[in-house]
Protein backbone atom coordinates (compact mmCIF):
# COMPACT_ATOMS: atom_id res chain seq x y z
CA UNK A 1 0.00 0.00 0.00
CA UNK A 2 3.15 2.20 0.84
CA UNK A 3 4.34 1.29 -2.55
CA UNK A 4 0.70 2.43 -4.33
CA UNK A 5 0.95 5.64 -2.54
CA UNK A 6 4.27 6.68 -3.70
CA UNK A 7 3.70 5.36 -7.32
CA UNK A 8 0.34 6.46 -8.23
CA UNK A 9 -0.85 3.99 -11.21
CA UNK A 10 -1.07 6.73 -13.30
CA UNK A 11 2.12 8.17 -12.90
CA UNK A 12 3.87 4.86 -12.85
CA UNK A 13 3.02 3.75 -16.18
CA UNK A 14 4.25 7.06 -17.63
CA UNK A 15 7.24 7.90 -16.01
CA UNK A 16 9.60 4.98 -17.43
CA UNK A 17 8.47 6.59 -21.27
CA UNK A 18 9.61 10.25 -19.54
CA UNK A 19 12.83 9.41 -18.46
CA UNK A 20 13.58 7.53 -21.74
CA UNK A 21 12.70 10.60 -23.41
CA UNK A 22 14.52 12.56 -21.09
CA UNK A 23 17.90 10.29 -21.88
CA UNK A 24 17.67 10.67 -25.95
CA UNK A 25 17.75 14.31 -25.70
CA UNK A 26 20.92 13.96 -23.61
CA UNK A 27 22.46 11.55 -25.90
CA UNK A 28 21.50 13.85 -29.11
CA UNK A 29 22.74 16.89 -27.08
CA UNK A 30 26.26 15.14 -26.37
CA UNK A 31 26.61 13.47 -29.93
CA UNK A 32 26.69 17.00 -31.32
CA UNK A 33 28.96 17.93 -28.51
CA UNK A 34 31.88 15.82 -29.40
CA UNK A 35 31.89 16.19 -32.76
CA UNK A 36 32.07 19.40 -32.42
CA UNK A 37 35.28 19.21 -30.50
CA UNK A 38 36.96 17.64 -33.84
CA UNK A 39 35.17 20.76 -35.67
CA UNK A 40 37.51 22.88 -34.46
CA UNK A 41 40.89 21.62 -36.15
CA UNK A 42 39.11 20.82 -39.14
CA UNK A 43 37.69 24.17 -39.20
CA UNK A 44 41.24 25.77 -38.75
CA UNK A 45 43.00 23.79 -41.80
CA UNK A 46 39.94 24.08 -43.63
CA UNK A 47 39.72 28.16 -43.57
CA UNK A 48 43.79 28.30 -42.67
CA UNK A 49 42.99 30.21 -39.00
CA UNK A 50 45.25 31.55 -36.41
CA UNK A 51 45.01 30.48 -33.20
CA UNK A 52 43.29 33.93 -32.73
CA UNK A 53 40.46 33.43 -35.10
CA UNK A 54 40.31 29.73 -34.05
CA UNK A 55 39.47 31.51 -30.37
CA UNK A 56 37.29 34.01 -31.57
CA UNK A 57 34.84 31.04 -33.44
CA UNK A 58 34.79 29.41 -29.60
CA UNK A 59 34.03 32.68 -28.95
CA UNK A 60 30.86 32.55 -30.73
CA UNK A 61 29.67 29.89 -29.47
CA UNK A 62 30.11 30.77 -25.75
CA UNK A 63 28.43 34.26 -26.85
CA UNK A 64 25.68 31.87 -28.33
CA UNK A 65 25.27 29.78 -25.55
CA UNK A 66 24.91 33.12 -22.77
CA UNK A 67 22.30 34.88 -25.28
CA UNK A 68 19.83 31.98 -25.67
CA UNK A 69 20.05 30.26 -22.55
CA UNK A 70 18.58 32.91 -20.12
CA UNK A 71 15.63 33.18 -23.18
CA UNK A 72 15.30 29.74 -23.00
CA UNK A 73 14.60 29.52 -19.29
CA UNK A 74 12.12 32.33 -19.34
CA UNK A 75 10.26 30.37 -21.81
CA UNK A 76 10.43 27.12 -19.96
CA UNK A 77 8.68 29.23 -16.80
CA UNK A 78 5.92 30.68 -19.38
CA UNK A 79 5.89 27.48 -21.26
CA UNK A 80 7.45 24.13 -19.52
CA UNK A 81 10.33 22.70 -20.69
CA UNK A 82 8.76 20.48 -23.36
CA UNK A 83 7.99 22.92 -25.68
CA UNK A 84 11.23 24.60 -25.35
CA UNK A 85 13.13 21.65 -25.59
CA UNK A 86 11.44 20.21 -29.04
CA UNK A 87 12.19 23.71 -30.73
CA UNK A 88 15.65 24.30 -29.16
CA UNK A 89 16.04 21.01 -30.46
CA UNK A 90 14.85 21.08 -33.81
CA UNK A 91 16.72 24.01 -34.50
CA UNK A 92 20.18 22.83 -32.73
CA UNK A 93 19.88 20.00 -35.29
CA UNK A 94 21.02 21.95 -38.24
CA UNK A 95 23.85 23.68 -36.89
CA UNK A 96 26.08 21.06 -37.63
CA UNK A 97 25.60 20.78 -41.21
CA UNK A 98 25.49 25.01 -41.23
CA UNK A 99 29.32 24.95 -39.95
CA UNK A 100 30.84 22.34 -42.39
CA UNK A 101 29.16 24.14 -45.19
CA UNK A 102 30.54 27.50 -43.97
CA UNK A 103 32.51 28.93 -46.63
CA UNK A 104 34.30 31.23 -44.53
CA UNK A 105 35.40 32.87 -41.11
CA UNK A 106 31.83 35.16 -41.04
CA UNK A 107 29.41 32.55 -41.81
CA UNK A 108 31.63 29.42 -39.82
CA UNK A 109 31.37 32.25 -36.65
CA UNK A 110 27.17 32.16 -37.06
CA UNK A 111 26.91 29.00 -37.20
CA UNK A 112 28.72 28.33 -34.59
CA UNK A 113 26.58 30.95 -32.92
CA UNK A 114 24.00 29.01 -33.50
CA UNK A 115 25.42 25.87 -31.74
CA UNK A 116 26.35 27.26 -28.97
CA UNK A 117 23.12 29.13 -28.53
CA UNK A 118 21.00 26.30 -29.32
CA UNK A 119 22.63 23.59 -27.72
CA UNK A 120 22.62 25.89 -24.46
CA UNK A 121 18.98 26.03 -25.08
CA UNK A 122 18.76 22.51 -25.38
CA UNK A 123 20.85 22.19 -21.86
CA UNK A 124 18.84 23.86 -19.50
CA UNK A 125 15.19 22.60 -21.39
CA UNK A 126 16.29 18.86 -20.43
CA UNK A 127 17.73 19.25 -17.29
CA UNK A 128 14.69 21.06 -16.07
CA UNK A 129 12.88 18.32 -17.68
CA UNK A 130 14.85 15.67 -15.79
CA UNK A 131 15.05 17.12 -12.37
CA UNK A 132 11.21 17.26 -12.06
CA UNK A 133 10.72 13.70 -13.49
CA UNK A 134 13.67 13.23 -11.11
CA UNK A 135 11.07 14.96 -7.94
CA UNK A 136 8.21 12.86 -9.42
CA UNK A 137 10.26 9.54 -9.33
CA UNK A 138 11.71 10.77 -5.93
CA UNK A 139 14.63 8.53 -6.97
CA UNK A 140 17.95 10.06 -8.26
CA UNK A 141 18.20 9.76 -11.79
CA UNK A 142 20.73 13.04 -12.86
CA UNK A 143 23.42 10.89 -13.11
CA UNK A 144 22.21 8.57 -15.24
CA UNK A 145 20.51 11.20 -17.77
CA UNK A 146 24.20 12.81 -17.82
CA UNK A 147 25.24 9.54 -18.81
CA UNK A 148 23.27 9.27 -21.85
CA UNK A 149 24.68 12.80 -22.74
CA UNK A 150 28.75 11.06 -22.30
CA UNK A 151 27.95 8.11 -24.00
CA UNK A 152 26.76 10.72 -27.13
CA UNK A 153 29.64 12.70 -26.77
CA UNK A 154 31.60 9.66 -26.83
CA UNK A 155 30.30 8.65 -29.86
CA UNK A 156 30.72 11.81 -31.49
CA UNK A 157 34.51 11.83 -30.58
CA UNK A 158 35.79 8.59 -31.00
CA UNK A 159 33.94 8.69 -34.60
CA UNK A 160 34.61 11.79 -35.91
CA UNK A 161 38.28 11.75 -36.30
CA UNK A 162 38.03 9.09 -38.61
CA UNK A 163 34.75 10.15 -40.48
CA UNK A 164 36.09 13.89 -41.12
CA UNK A 165 39.57 11.96 -42.25
CA UNK A 166 37.74 9.12 -44.84
CA UNK A 167 34.60 10.80 -45.68
CA UNK A 168 35.22 14.49 -45.30
CA UNK A 169 33.60 16.83 -43.21
CA UNK A 170 30.06 17.82 -45.32
CA UNK A 171 29.66 13.79 -45.24
CA UNK A 172 30.19 13.22 -41.78
CA UNK A 173 27.76 16.28 -40.92
CA UNK A 174 25.01 14.60 -42.86
CA UNK A 175 25.61 11.11 -40.94
CA UNK A 176 25.69 12.80 -37.89
CA UNK A 177 22.49 14.85 -38.73
CA UNK A 178 20.22 12.23 -39.72
CA UNK A 179 20.99 10.01 -36.66
CA UNK A 180 20.17 12.73 -34.11
CA UNK A 181 16.87 13.38 -36.56
CA UNK A 182 15.80 9.67 -35.32
CA UNK A 183 16.73 10.29 -31.96
CA UNK A 184 14.83 13.27 -31.65
CA UNK A 185 11.91 11.42 -33.27
CA UNK A 186 11.74 9.19 -30.78
CA UNK A 187 12.30 11.57 -27.57
CA UNK A 188 9.57 13.65 -28.73
CA UNK A 189 7.30 11.12 -29.26
CA UNK A 190 7.49 10.35 -25.63
CA UNK A 191 8.50 13.60 -23.65
CA UNK A 192 5.53 14.51 -21.23
CA UNK A 193 2.97 16.76 -23.03
CA UNK A 194 3.06 19.56 -20.85
CA UNK A 195 5.32 21.17 -18.54
CA UNK A 196 4.26 20.14 -14.53
CA UNK A 197 6.92 21.80 -13.00
CA UNK A 198 5.09 24.97 -14.46
CA UNK A 199 1.82 24.26 -13.05
CA UNK A 200 3.86 23.25 -9.14
CA UNK A 201 5.60 26.78 -9.29
CA UNK A 202 2.25 28.66 -9.42
CA UNK A 203 0.35 26.13 -6.92
CA UNK A 204 2.84 25.30 -4.07
CA UNK A 205 5.57 27.66 -4.54
CA UNK A 206 7.66 28.96 -1.62
CA UNK A 207 7.91 32.61 -1.02
CA UNK A 208 11.41 32.92 -1.70
CA UNK A 209 11.22 33.10 -6.04
CA UNK A 210 13.64 35.53 -6.45
CA UNK A 211 17.58 34.37 -7.52
CA UNK A 212 18.84 37.39 -5.44
CA UNK A 213 17.02 36.56 -1.98
CA UNK A 214 19.59 33.70 -1.08
CA UNK A 215 23.54 33.02 -2.07
CA UNK A 216 23.15 29.81 -2.50
CA UNK A 217 22.09 29.57 -6.10
CA UNK A 218 25.16 31.45 -7.29
CA UNK A 219 27.34 29.45 -4.46
CA UNK A 220 26.30 26.31 -6.06
CA UNK A 221 26.47 27.79 -9.65
CA UNK A 222 30.28 28.51 -8.72
CA UNK A 223 30.77 24.82 -8.19
CA UNK A 224 28.67 23.51 -11.21
CA UNK A 225 31.34 26.15 -13.40
CA UNK A 226 34.64 25.36 -11.84
CA UNK A 227 33.58 21.53 -12.26
CA UNK A 228 32.77 21.80 -16.12
CA UNK A 229 35.47 24.43 -17.28
CA UNK A 230 37.77 20.97 -16.69
CA UNK A 231 34.95 19.39 -19.23
CA UNK A 232 34.73 22.32 -21.39
CA UNK A 233 38.72 22.96 -21.55
CA UNK A 234 39.43 18.96 -22.98
CA UNK A 235 36.18 18.81 -25.31
CA UNK A 236 37.23 22.14 -27.30
CA UNK A 237 41.39 22.15 -26.35
CA UNK A 238 42.40 18.66 -26.31
CA UNK A 239 42.56 17.78 -29.81
CA UNK A 240 44.65 20.63 -30.72
CA UNK A 241 46.63 20.24 -27.76
CA UNK A 242 47.49 16.33 -28.82
CA UNK A 243 48.00 17.56 -32.19
CA UNK A 244 49.81 20.74 -32.46
CA UNK A 245 51.87 20.47 -28.83
CA UNK A 246 52.52 16.33 -28.23
CA UNK A 247 52.51 15.45 -32.33
CA UNK A 248 49.14 13.55 -32.42
CA UNK A 249 47.30 12.80 -35.27
CA UNK A 250 43.90 13.70 -35.78
CA UNK A 251 42.52 10.23 -35.60
CA UNK A 252 44.78 9.78 -32.08
CA UNK A 253 43.95 13.38 -30.76
CA UNK A 254 40.27 12.63 -30.88
CA UNK A 255 40.57 10.36 -28.50
CA UNK A 256 41.57 13.04 -25.84
CA UNK A 257 38.40 13.95 -25.54
CA UNK A 258 36.69 10.97 -26.42
CA UNK A 259 38.70 9.13 -23.49
CA UNK A 260 36.95 11.37 -21.07
CA UNK A 261 33.65 11.04 -22.41
CA UNK A 262 34.19 7.17 -22.18
CA UNK A 263 35.09 6.98 -18.64
CA UNK A 264 32.18 9.88 -18.12
CA UNK A 265 29.63 7.49 -19.34
CA UNK A 266 30.86 4.54 -17.48
CA UNK A 267 30.85 6.25 -14.07
CA UNK A 268 27.81 8.13 -14.24
CA UNK A 269 25.66 4.73 -15.13
CA UNK A 270 26.66 4.09 -11.72
CA UNK A 271 26.67 7.57 -10.36
CA UNK A 272 23.22 7.29 -8.43
CA UNK A 273 24.09 4.35 -6.75
CA UNK A 274 27.34 5.85 -5.33
CA UNK A 275 25.70 8.93 -4.48
CA UNK A 276 22.68 7.12 -2.75
CA UNK A 277 25.28 4.99 -0.74
CA UNK A 278 28.25 7.20 0.74
CA UNK A 279 26.37 10.67 0.31
CA UNK A 280 26.42 13.85 -1.98
CA UNK A 281 29.02 15.51 0.20
CA UNK A 282 31.60 12.26 0.15
CA UNK A 283 31.23 11.83 -3.65
CA UNK A 284 31.84 15.29 -4.13
CA UNK A 285 35.12 15.22 -2.46
CA UNK A 286 36.96 11.89 -3.96
CA UNK A 287 35.47 12.92 -7.40
CA UNK A 288 37.07 16.01 -7.08
CA UNK A 289 40.47 15.20 -6.16
CA UNK A 290 40.57 12.36 -8.69
CA UNK A 291 39.73 15.15 -11.54
CA UNK A 292 42.39 17.52 -10.09
CA UNK A 293 44.78 14.18 -10.64
CA UNK A 294 43.97 13.28 -13.71
CA UNK A 295 44.09 16.90 -15.39
CA UNK A 296 47.75 17.54 -13.92
CA UNK A 297 49.03 14.56 -15.42
CA UNK A 298 47.50 15.35 -18.75
CA UNK A 299 49.44 18.91 -18.55
CA UNK A 300 52.95 17.49 -17.71
CA UNK A 301 52.26 14.54 -20.03
CA UNK A 302 55.48 14.28 -22.29
CA UNK A 303 53.48 12.44 -25.33
CA UNK A 304 50.15 11.36 -26.33
CA UNK A 305 48.90 8.08 -24.69
CA UNK A 306 49.66 9.67 -20.85
CA UNK A 307 47.75 12.85 -21.95
CA UNK A 308 44.89 10.68 -23.04
CA UNK A 309 45.07 8.48 -20.02
CA UNK A 310 45.14 11.87 -17.38
CA UNK A 311 42.05 12.83 -19.67
CA UNK A 312 40.22 9.50 -19.16
CA UNK A 313 41.32 10.19 -14.82
CA UNK A 314 39.62 13.65 -14.78
CA UNK A 315 36.72 12.20 -16.75
CA UNK A 316 36.35 9.58 -13.95
CA UNK A 317 36.30 12.40 -11.45
CA UNK A 318 33.70 14.71 -13.39
CA UNK A 319 31.38 12.58 -13.62
CA UNK A 320 28.96 13.14 -11.09
CA UNK A 321 30.17 16.34 -9.79
CA UNK A 322 28.03 18.33 -12.64
CA UNK A 323 24.82 16.13 -11.46
CA UNK A 324 25.40 16.25 -7.74
CA UNK A 325 25.61 20.58 -8.07
CA UNK A 326 21.94 20.24 -10.17
CA UNK A 327 20.23 17.89 -7.86
CA UNK A 328 21.10 20.61 -4.69
CA UNK A 329 20.22 23.22 -6.86
CA UNK A 330 16.63 21.38 -7.44
CA UNK A 331 16.65 20.95 -4.03
CA UNK A 332 17.22 23.71 -2.10
CA UNK A 333 15.46 24.69 0.75
CA UNK A 334 12.54 27.40 1.07
CA UNK A 335 13.61 28.23 -3.06
CA UNK A 336 10.83 27.60 -5.18
CA UNK A 337 11.34 24.98 -7.88
CA UNK A 338 13.13 25.24 -11.06
CA UNK A 339 14.65 28.82 -9.39
CA UNK A 340 17.88 27.46 -8.51
CA UNK A 341 18.02 25.19 -10.99
CA UNK A 342 18.19 28.11 -13.64
CA UNK A 343 21.03 30.21 -12.07
CA UNK A 344 23.01 26.67 -11.65
CA UNK A 345 22.28 25.98 -15.06
CA UNK A 346 23.21 28.79 -17.06
CA UNK A 347 26.40 28.91 -14.83
CA UNK A 348 27.76 25.58 -14.60
CA UNK A 349 27.16 25.61 -18.88
CA UNK A 350 28.87 28.73 -18.65
CA UNK A 351 32.01 26.50 -17.72
CA UNK A 352 31.53 24.60 -20.87
CA UNK A 353 30.53 26.71 -23.62
CA UNK A 354 32.17 30.67 -22.82
CA UNK A 355 34.83 29.93 -20.18
CA UNK A 356 36.78 27.75 -21.90
CA UNK A 357 37.00 30.17 -24.83
CA UNK A 358 39.01 32.36 -22.55
CA UNK A 359 41.86 29.76 -22.31
CA UNK A 360 42.40 29.86 -26.16
CA UNK A 361 43.41 33.40 -26.30
CA UNK A 362 45.59 32.68 -23.22
CA UNK A 363 47.03 29.84 -24.85
CA UNK A 364 48.36 31.63 -27.99
CA UNK A 365 50.91 32.80 -25.36
CA UNK A 366 51.76 30.23 -23.18
CA UNK A 367 50.77 26.77 -25.08
CA UNK A 368 47.85 24.22 -23.78
CA UNK A 369 50.05 22.32 -21.30
CA UNK A 370 49.96 25.59 -18.81
CA UNK A 371 45.79 25.70 -19.30
CA UNK A 372 46.23 21.63 -18.16
CA UNK A 373 47.74 22.28 -15.88
CA UNK A 374 46.11 25.65 -14.18
CA UNK A 375 42.27 25.40 -14.67
CA UNK A 376 42.37 22.19 -11.85
CA UNK A 377 43.38 24.96 -9.47
CA UNK A 378 39.55 25.92 -9.43
CA UNK A 379 38.83 22.18 -8.39
CA UNK A 380 40.08 23.39 -4.89
CA UNK A 381 37.66 26.06 -4.41
CA UNK A 382 35.04 23.06 -5.42
CA UNK A 383 36.23 20.95 -2.07
CA UNK A 384 36.05 23.84 0.08
CA UNK A 385 32.19 24.60 -0.66
CA UNK A 386 31.73 20.78 -0.42
CA UNK A 387 29.79 20.88 2.10
CA UNK A 388 27.00 22.51 0.38
CA UNK A 389 26.00 19.40 -1.65
CA UNK A 390 24.20 17.48 1.35
CA UNK A 391 21.06 19.56 -0.34
CA UNK A 392 21.53 16.98 -3.17
CA UNK A 393 20.70 14.01 -0.80
CA UNK A 394 17.38 15.82 -0.13
CA UNK A 395 15.77 14.43 -2.99
CA UNK A 396 15.01 11.45 -0.20
CA UNK A 397 12.71 12.99 1.26
CA UNK A 398 10.32 14.08 -1.53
Amino acid sequence: MAEDTLNPPALTGRYPRERIAVKLLFLANGLYAGAWSLKVPELAERLILSPFYISLLVVCYGVGSITIMPIAGAQIARRGSTVVAKVAASIFLFTMLLISLAPNVWTAGLAVFMLGGFAGAMDVAMNANAVEVEKSMRKAIMSSCHAFWSLGALIGSAVSGYMIETVGPVAHSAIITVFNAGVLFFAFSMLMPDGPHVEEHHADAPARTSIFKSPLPWIIGIIALFCMVQEGVVIDWSALYLNQELGATLTIAAFGAGAMHGTMTVMRFFGDGIRDRYGAVRTMQVSGVIAFVGMVIAGFAPHAYVAIAGFALCGIGVSNMVPIAFSAAGNLPGMAKGVGLSVVTVMGYSGTLFFPTLFGFVAEHTGFSAIFIGTPMLLLVVLGLSHLMRYADGIKGH
